[in-house]
């Protein structure tokens, strides 16, 4: 819980808010009405009168009625975890499609949650936290229109992705093997690929200062190139359903044929941090891909000896400072060493009815002859190897 809440103070802080206190109660089970109990309700109430605080935050997700109880006996705006992260969120989308994105998740958590006090946003009293983007609407909210609005930013986001995906397709056709940083908010990412490759991405001491997923082409020390990609960071408790609306961040991870865990050592909670990206990693079902796993922040620990034995306990573990470039050969060598390793010679004919196969090997493969005969689609390259088996059948034919 200790860990939890200053997490959620440091998301606060992010959003410009200035925390002035904490509570928390031992329950054994939640109040279906306020989540709290009733008398816990009661003490905070109290507390307003010393605190003058205008927000309360909860660091779990609160159904619509809780919430709306909650404003009700307070007299204040209440958000919970995911309604601060949205915001901030919605402070750090750069491109068309990330604000696209925000929108979009906002409208659709806002929805089923609106409360007369949602439309009060014209007060603003406490610098719009949790009411960016899409959040200032009327006095009388119309869930027609909000149900409108939601699909008409899902259709521009198609568009969007669909530019997009011919981009990655473009991409792909060049051979290039692409790799994606995957990681803890604020491990270090977006430092990391400005290292290696100059990419000028914004790097702050805050949770989620980059959102939008930025590629660069990274030169190895062999000289083969690859497409390193920085992806949004991960989080305790963040929905899967509100990652899922990040799609483009999604997609990137998806296409990549090795991904770079980025973990930071001096984090007291490092350990857990970590086990959170693979969890969420596994739900989004891409822990197949094989993982490098970066030890960063090297530099600021008192004994950096201890940092590559721990880097020892992982099948691909690198100690590294990307701020002061420490390991980061070694770490380039060791992606090279992966990517040659999870990549097997192929030689198949696929038959015309299965279309799909031919073009999920176009998608994670890299073709380098394509033709076609009576059987069906005649393809040589490489393929990632897990995903043989859904070939075997298919050679020597």
């Amino acid at each position: 819980m200790d860990d939890s809440l200053k997490e959620l103070a440091a998301l606060a802080q992010t959003s410009g808010v200035l925390v002035v206190g904490e509570a928390r109660q031992h329950l054994e089970e939640i109040n279906p009405a306020t989540y709290i109990g009733k008398g816990k309700v009661q003490e905070i109430a109290d507390l307003r009168a010393d605190l003058a605080f205008e927000l309360v935050i909860f660091d779990d997700e609160l159904s619509p009625r809780q919430i709306r109880n909650l404003e009700n006996a307070w007299d204040l705006t209440v958000l919970d975890r995911t309604a601060l992260i949205l915001d901030i969120f919605a402070k750090h989308a750069r491109t068309r499609e990330g604000a696209l994105q925000v929108e979009l998740a906002q409208y659709q958590y806002r929805l089923p949650r609106l409360t007369r006090r949602w439309t009060h946003l014209s007060r603003q009293t406490v610098g719009g936290v949790g009411l960016r983007g899409p959040g200032e609407t009327q006095l009388e909210v119309d869930r027609r229109e909000i149900r409108r609005r939601i699909a008409q930013l899902a259709a521009e986001l198609e568009k969007v992705r669909a530019h997009r995906w011919l981009y990655r397709h473009q991409r792909k056709q060049e051979g290039i093997p692409v790799v994606a940083i995957v990681g803890y908010t604020n491990a270090g990412k977006s430092t990391l690929l400005n290292a290696v490759s100059n990419a000028g991405v914004l790097v702050e001491d805050k949770l989620f200062a980059t959102l939008d997923p930025t590629t660069r082409r990274v030169r190895l020390t062999s000289g083969a190139e690859i497409l390193l990609t920085d992806t949004v960071g991960f989080i305790q408790k963040l929905p899967t359903s509100l990652v899922a609306a990040f799609r483009a961040t999604l997609e990137e991870i998806e296409d990549a044929d090795v991904l770079l865990h980025v973990v930071d050592l001096t984090h007291p909670n490092a350990t857990q941090q970590a086990q959170t990206v693979s969890e969420v990693l596994r739900e989004l079902g891409v822990d197949d891909r094989p993982v490098v796993v970066a030890l960063n922040k090297i530099d600021l620990l008192p004994d950096p000896e201890a940092a590559q034995a721990m880097a020892a306990r992982y099948p691909y573990g690198v100690a590294i400072s990307a701020r002061k470039y420490v390991g980061i050969e070694q770490l380039l060598a060791r992606i090279e060493a992966v990517l040659t390793e999870s990549m097997v010679p192929v030689a198949v004919c696929i038959p015309y009815s299965d279309g799909a196969l031919v073009a999920q090997f176009r998608r994670h493969g890299v073709v380098h002859r394509e033709s076609y005969g009576v059987e069906g689609t005649r393809l040589e390259g490489f393929l990632p190897r897990r995903l043989l088996p859904m070939y075997l059948s298919f050679m020597h034919r």
